[in-house]
């Protein structure tokens, strides 16, 4: 297992239409990512700087890349756009962050 880490950004004035969203997510784009050993998937916001932090446990980086070429998550990233900084693919943004500290 591997815990991956990263940064997004959603807009200011978006932040209930964000978490609004995400309840539920799409049941086939959750069936995507458990199918490509994606579990413990968690975002939070930092409101006052709109930042998006997400955290995941993953099988390996090659099922968790090739989720993005899944149809279900191409529409999920358009559906997504209009509220989060995003890429001309309508990907999100994001930074992966390096994990210095854990603890079980």
């Amino acid at each position: 297992m591997i815990r991956k880490a990263f940064k997004m950004f959603v807009d200011s004035h978006a932040h209930q239409e964000y978490e609004r969203r995400h309840r539920p997510i799409w049941r086939e784009l959750e069936e995507v990512l458990k199918n490509h050993g994606v579990s413990n998937y968690s975002i939070f916001l930092d409101a006052e700087k709109s930042e998006l932090f997400g955290y995941a446990e993953i099988e390996n980086e090659e099922e968790w890349a090739s989720i993005a070429a899944e149809p279900i998550c191409q529409k999920w990233w358009a559906f997504m756009s209009p509220i989060m900084l995003s890429n001309p693919d309508h990907s999100p943004i994001s930074r992966e962050l390096r994990e210095v500290f854990h603890m079980d």
